[in-house]
């Protein structure tokens, strides 16, 4: 890799202040910029880094204004951290992917693997399961019978694909990552809990990113869905028979009980907990540590708390609670006083 920053604006859509012809050759935080690198600056909080950065080239939004002199080549755009996305795309592009099938993974007579498949040490597809073209399983993957992996995805060391699970393309499953666990299905009985067999599965759509050790539930009956586009953090778990709307994103330890319905667009802070059967609408925006005891069908809404209310209406509540106990030593004084006036 090594870009000017004339290509770079070009290819941006941006425009250049300083040196067009500075070049770059790797990226870097901007608190921890480097001769050769490019940075960029979204959060006005690094502003600061900015006038000390040693980074050739920053990204910086059109409307960042400057309150000292920059060394550095800026180049303005319309999203800097967009826009750095862009970049680290298009540098991961470039990097080599890996081929062939090493001699320890073991594919059955009835799998089908595609062109340009990489199999890692380890890697086992099961009976009438199917690797689509260009996909990458690391070591000790398993697809297990019946299951589909579509084309182009990544699936990293030790993830497991459970029985008649589908994963479309281009999905980027991190290590440990569990598809179609038995969902946690158990009728009471007289000596005991009597387990509920899980005979559905597990359908993954397009574009999706589930993060390490995470795990998808298979279904009852039926299918859990993980729609389109849909990103999952780490450590989330979702259940049996729910359906995750497109474009949602989750962030780490999130928990979605059984048969939850979320919508298109949702964003869930960390350790967001959802109860089962609950039905919620698109662009639900949900604060870290809420519980969403029961369904939103209009969607379109800021919760916070637990349970979770509107976020404005939480915030007053919280500025109240943190009073509670000058409240409480305020109204007792006042009943006292009350008491003393009813007694003259």
């Amino acid at each position: 890799m090594n870009f000017s920053a004339k290509q770079i604006a070009t290819y941006l859509g941006g425009t250049i202040e300083g040196d067009e012809n500075a070049s770059v050759m790797t990226f870097a935080k901007i608190e921890e910029g480097i001769e050769g690198a490019i940075s960029f600056l979204a959060n006005p909080k690094y502003a600061h880094y900015l006038y000390e950065t040693r980074s050739s080239i920053v990204l910086v939004n059109n409307d960042f204004v400057a309150e000292q002199p920059v060394s550095a080549t800026l180049i303005r755009v319309p999203n800097a951290y967009e826009a750095i996305a862009k970049l680290l795309t298009l540098y991961q592009s470039t990097v080599a992917k890996r081929s062939g099938i090493h001699p320890t993974a073991v594919v059955a007579e009835s799998a089908t693997v595609g062109e340009d498949v990489y199999l890692g040490p380890h890697v086992y597809v099961g009976e009438g399961a199917s690797v689509g073209k260009g996909s990458q399983l690391y070591a000790g993957v398993v697809v297990e019978q019946n299951a589909s992996v579509g084309e182009d995805c990544v699936l990293y060391p030790n993830v497991s694909v459970y029985h008649d699970c589908k994963v479309g393309n281009r999905v980027i499953l991190h290590s440990g990552c569990v598809i179609g666990s038995d969902g946690f299905g158990f009728a009471p009985a007289a000596e005991g809990y009597e387990k509920i067999p899980q005979i559905g599965n597990v359908c993954i759509e397009d574009d999706v990113e589930i993060g390490a050790n995470s795990c998808v539930d298979r279904s009852t009956m039926g299918s859990t869905y993980v729609r389109r586009g849909v990103k999952l953090d780490n450590l989330v778990q979702i259940a049996h028979n729910c359906d995750i709307g497109s474009h949602t994103v989750m962030s780490a330890q999130v928990g979605v009980a059984g048969s939850a319905k979320i919508g298109q667009w949702c964003m869930f802070g960390g350790q967001v907990g959802i109860v089962g059967h609950s039905v919620l609408g698109d662009k639900v925006l949900c604060g870290a540590q809420a519980g969403i005891a029961g369904s939103i069908p209009k969607g379109n809404v800021t919760i916070q708390g637990s349970p979770a209310i509107d976020a404005k209406n939480f915030m007053r509540s919280s500025v109240i609670f943190k009073k509670l106990p000058e409240m409480y030593s305020e109204l007792s004084r006042l009943k006292k006083e009350l008491e003393e006036l009813k007694k003259g």
